[in-house]
């Protein structure tokens, strides 16, 4: 292990890492807070800062996975795809496999100047979640409780309220509606087989509801689909604990633009375009397994110096007076003010945890389709 691998490995400076992005996403939560005065005056002027601020949150958990880790991110497509990147208002639809796989659009989203507009269908327990929930709220994004009868006049209300977006964005969906276990893939399968639908190998059976909703709604300020699938070199299995713990890994990603005019109307006939999306998305899995590559042109964006100048930015902004308070607490010999900020720091490193402990696979998703979740309801 080299020397700046091992250092990358230390608690200690991963738990400062935490302390950087915990305390600075905090005082923009604050300051978002703040600018909800703009609001009544000046809708696209709140917007417009709120995207800044964003990514300067965001824009941390980037630097970790390009600058820390030192993860590779190569797409699989054509340049006329990659021109328009950044240009135009689209829906993205991404496998939902790994625990980074919002990280890893994330990269994208910030190598063509979307990560602070970017937005998602989310579920709405993470509204709950401190500054992944509060600054997506300040966002505008879209909660949902995953139960149509509940959720119809939030999510088109929502939705409705992006027509009108200043910066252009580039909207998550997660249609398979939860990440990829082999007992929900077994269990949406038997739903498959029930509906009549082709069996999918290496996805869910997406939920068409979400997308055709979405699509109606943004119909006008939306230009265009990209379809963008996922997959790691050698099989690896990425976790944000291992890209805090400086693991590098190489995303490959697959990435095919529709122009939403040659996406059906009718909501049906949609539904029917994405399943068919779905079959084609498992063949390019399919073909990843046995060639170890996506077909196609590569292309791979540098990546820019804007998130590592900004973490360093908060890190000497916060570690500085830090630092120097600890120095003081141990000089002091006080056994009280020792005890009080070891305290401190065990209680910050269980709150890096479990926020890291929202990425996990066995921590997420839902019970879509498993008979054992109904019998207890």
């Amino acid at each position: 292990m080299g020397l700046l691998a091992y250092l990358k490995s230390l608690f200690i400076l991963q738990l400062l890492v935490g302390f950087v992005f915990v305390v600075s996403g905090l005082i923009i939560n604050f300051i978002q807070l703040c600018t909800c005065v703009i609001w009544p005056f000046n809708k696209q002027l709140y917007r417009r800062i709120n995207c800044r601020l964003s990514y300067s949150l965001w824009s941390q958990l980037v630097m970790l996975l390009e600058w820390w880790s030192c993860t590779d991110c190569t797409l699989y497509t054509d340049q006329a795809t990659v021109d328009k990147f950044g240009t135009e208002h689209v829906i993205i639809i991404l496998n939902h496999n790994y625990e980074i796989d919002f990280l890893c659009g994330w990269t994208m989203c910030e190598r063509y100047g979307v990560l602070g507009s970017s937005k998602v269908l989310a579920k709405h327990e993470l509204l709950k979640v401190p500054l992944i929930g509060w600054t997506w709220y300040f966002l505008e994004i879209v909660f949902c409780k995953r139960k149509w009868e509940e959720d119809r006049e939030t999510v088109f209300k929502g939705l409705e309220r992006l027509k009108d977006y200043p910066e252009y964005m580039w909207f998550l969906l997660y249609c398979e509606g939860t990440r990829f276990t082999e007992k929900k893939h077994q269990i949406s399968m038997q739903v498959a087989e029930s509906k009549g639908l082709p069996k999918l190998k290496y996805h869910l059976l997406p939920r068409t509801k979400g997308f055709t909703t979405t699509l109606q709604c943004l119909k006008g300020t939306v230009t265009a689909v990209y379809d963008v699938t996922l997959n790691f070199k050698d099989k690896k299995i990425p976790t944000l604990l291992g890209i805090v713990s400086g693991k590098k890994y190489k995303a490959d990603m697959s990435v095919r633009r529709f122009s939403v005019a040659d996406i059906p109307d009718d909501e049906k006939e949609c539904a029917a375009w994405l399943h068919k999306l779905y079959q084609e998305k498992d063949a390019l899995q399919e073909h990843y397994e046995k060639e170890g590559c996506y077909p196609g042109p590569t292309i791979i964006p540098p990546r820019r110096p804007w998130t590592l100048l900004n973490f360093l930015f908060w890190a000497t902004l916060l570690l500085s007076p830090l630092v120097s308070f600890a120095w003081g607490v141990f000089i002091s010999g006080s056994p009280l003010l020792i005890i009080g900020f070891l305290l401190f720091a065990i209680g910050a490193s269980v709150a890096v945890r479990r926020l890291i402990g929202v990425t996990e696979v066995k921590k997420t998703g839902s019970s879509y389709g498993d008979p054992e979740t109904k019998k207890q309801k």
